[in-house]
């Protein structure tokens, strides 16, 4: 009653209203930790704040801003000095985390079950697609962030004494950045995701001694499935994500505690002043800093929407359901480990897969400890910048290799149908629009002006191919034959081997197609790719394939 009588006598003495925004103003003040109403404007104003500084007080006792610094060096928060990408890093692995534990709701990780739920979440689910296209481009950007904020710490020299171990740590996150990444690669539990896996765990089960063991911690069974998946699920939502935490508040608890390092350019050779820092260099976090990185944020949303909703970015891909028994042509592993596909098509598995990948992040980590260079300065490090660039050459290099157009000879006729219409994702065919895919033979032969525009288009390109591939495999033949023809002193197998190669009439001598569309149910239609040639003196050969395409499939959205 006391408390009652009390709240009734300010009510009467103030007025309602003014107690109201009295109250909201202790409100104010308690949840930001020493910043009332007033200071929240002067922030938002850019006013000089009032004395003593309670500004100061958020870093000491907010829950939110005790980690940051009250204060940095001015030469350091300028973009161009590290573009934020420790913070843009730290964004996208919360996006991450929103956007993960939307479409955990929705979501089972079982072979029965998980397929069907992610066509459940990118049609009858509430922004599924949009917050699944979210969560993919975030995913993908992540590692592209946190890859570029090691190679502009290492182009500074910002690993040198006294920040080894911060490297280290960082070195740590960008593993457990691509490993996170990696486990949530098969969740969609489609024909890209299981067979891109595949060759990942492949490369695990090549590893000296324990490699078999590996493999099995990690599917549960010699080859993917319901262990596999679970297993993948729980890296991905739980104990990667943990780890990251872990290890990113000792990384971020290094970087304020040792400071970031300040341009080499105003430091002596030797020498680190980042926290010394002058009063008349001090830059204020609140609310300078603080402005500055939530416009940054907010421009970095927007692009990332603008990519979504106009379009620009594809969405995150589902093909087919996963089928253990097939293994669709031109199989890749993903886009960030295409480089370790490389060197897998250069030699023995074990060495190339395992050994030199290991020996490459290891020699990453310790980095700062056999660098005894204490310049800073790009020009007093050659070495180091030349071996920067070398590695980035090879690194371009081998992914090149890792894809389908580096060794990868697969039958010229099945070649030019994998481009018009491949197994998986999209192609030429399936991003027409499906009402434009007239019913009908259409031949490469013909004019096919009576077809639609698309349809003349398509079978353009369809001839295209053919003489493309054609080209291709008579040069790569010519090739062969004037190396063996060099050979001073043949071995009977050589001789045999050339023997062969000018017996044979290759590519596709005299090809042409067709492509055959059929209505073959409500709202579908089975196209029919035919490739045709006649070697010279045989008879003439043909490969053809079938597929089907759904009015509601969207393919001519990707």
């Amino acid at each position: 009653m006391g408390v009652i009588n009390n709240v009734t006598q300010e009510i009467r003495k103030e007025g309602l209203f003014q107690w109201m925004l009295r109250q909201l103003d202790v409100l104010i003040t308690r949840l930001t930790t020493g910043l009332n109403w007033n200071d929240l404007r002067a922030l938002a104003r850019g006013d000089e704040p009032r004395r003593p500084n309670p500004r100061l007080t958020v870093h000491s006792e907010s829950f939110l801003f005790h980690i940051k610094p009250s204060y940095y060096h001015q030469s350091v928060t300028k973009i161009g000095h590290t573009f934020r990408l420790g913070l843009l890093s730290t964004y996208f692995f919360i996006l991450e985390t929103i956007t993960g534990i939307y479409l955990m709701i929705f979501y089972a990780p079982t072979p029965e079950r998980a397929y069907g739920d992610m066509i459940t979440i990118m049609t009858n689910v509430p922004f599924g697609q949009f917050v699944r296209d979210i969560h993919r481009l975030g995913a993908e950007g992540m590692v592209i962030v946190v890859f570029l904020h090691m190679v502009r710490t290492y182009l500074t020299g910002s690993y040198k004494k006294p920040r080894q171990f911060t490297w280290l740590t960082g070195v740590i996150l960008l593993l457990a950045t691509l490993l996170m990444s990696f486990s949530g690669y098969l969740l969609p539990w489609d024909q890209l995701a299981y067979w891109a896996v595949t060759i990942g765990t492949s490369m695990a089960d090549k590893a000296p001694l324990v490699g078999t063991q590996v493999k099995l911690l990690l599917l549960g069974a010699p080859s993917i499935g319901a262990g596999g998946l679970l297993r993948f699920y729980l890296l991905h939502v739980l104990f990667v994500p943990l780890a990251i935490i872990f290890v990113f508040f000792i990384h971020y608890y290094k970087v304020v505690r040792v400071g970031i390092s300040l341009p080499s350019s105003q430091e002596e050779v030797g020498q680190d002043t980042a926290k010394r820092i002058p009063a008349d260099k001090r830059r204020y976090y609140l609310p300078d800093v603080f402005t500055d990185e939530m416009v940054f944020l907010g421009l970095i949303t927007f692009i990332l929407l603008a990519l979504i909703i106009f379009g620009i970015y594809p969405g995150a891909p589902l093909e087919h359901h996963a089928n253990p028994n097939k293994t669709p042509l031109h199989t890749e592993a993903p886009w960030y480990f295409l480089w370790i596909q490389g060197l897998l098509k250069l030699g023995d598995p074990t060495l190339m897969g395992v050994i030199v990948p290991g020996l490459v992040f290891g020699l990453l980590a310790v980095i700062p400890y056999i660098d005894f260079n204490p310049s800073r300065k790009a020009k007093d490090r050659p070495v180091s910048i030349g071996l920067w660039m070398l590695s980035m050459s090879l690194l371009v290099v081998l992914t090149w290799m890792g894809t389908p157009f580096f060794m990868v000879e697969s039958p010229p006729a099945e070649e030019v149908v994998q481009i018009m219409i491949p197994e998986e994702k999209a192609g030429p065919v399936r991003q027409t629009d499906w009402d434009m895919l007239t019913v009908g033979e259409w031949d490469t032969r013909n004019d096919n002006s009576a077809a639609s525009f698309e349809i003349q288009k398509l079978m353009t390109l369809f001839n295209e191919l053919i003489h493309e591939e054609h080209m291709k495999v008579v040069e790569r033949h010519e090739e062969k034959v004037a190396k063996l023809q060099k050979v001073r002193n043949p071995t009977p197998a050589q001789q045999q081997d050339l023997a062969n190669l000018l017996a044979t009439d290759p590519g596709l001598p005299n090809g042409y197609g067709k492509m055959i569309i059929e209505n073959w149910q409500d709202g579908l239609k089975k196209v029919t790719m035919r490739v045709f040639w006649t070697p010279e003196g045989d008879t003439e050969q043909t490969f053809e394939k079938t597929f089907y395409i759904h009015d509601q499939s969207d393919y001519d959205n990707r």
